[in-house]
């Protein structure tokens, strides 16, 4: 699992570009690290989850986002509203920013 990188960030973005939810837009909650790299995105990939009640909580059938491979999504600029492949840009105090390689704009967090 050593090596794995990413140039998504948790609360990019993102559309499903292959699988059964294809089209799909959803912003990255959070990363799931193991074999591969998956993500977990808001109302992408849904499934039933059957709860048992307990003193703290009452029982029932939920809605749950389920992890999808990082290889099936790509962000989608805010500025051009395409999906794109990201690039990196280093500003002359030396720090590294993201930038969209469609429309050349920066994708710093605002």
């Amino acid at each position: 699992m050593a090596g794995i990188k990413t140039r998504l960030r948790k609360g990019d973005t993102v559309r499903v570009i292959s699988g059964r939810e294809k089209g799909k837009t959803g912003k990255i909650i959070s990363f799931k690290k193991g074999d591969s790299l998956r993500v977990i995105v808001e109302n992408v990939n849904v499934a039933k989850k059957h709860l048992k009640s307990s003193q703290k909580s009452k029982g029932g059938i939920v809605d749950k986002e389920m992890p999808i491979a990082i290889s099936n999504v790509q962000l989608e600029c805010p500025h051009c509203n395409k999906i794109t492949r990201i690039g990196i840009r280093f500003l002359e105090d030396g720090r590294k920013i993201r930038f969209c390689k469609k429309c050349n704009e920066d994708l710093r967090a605002e």
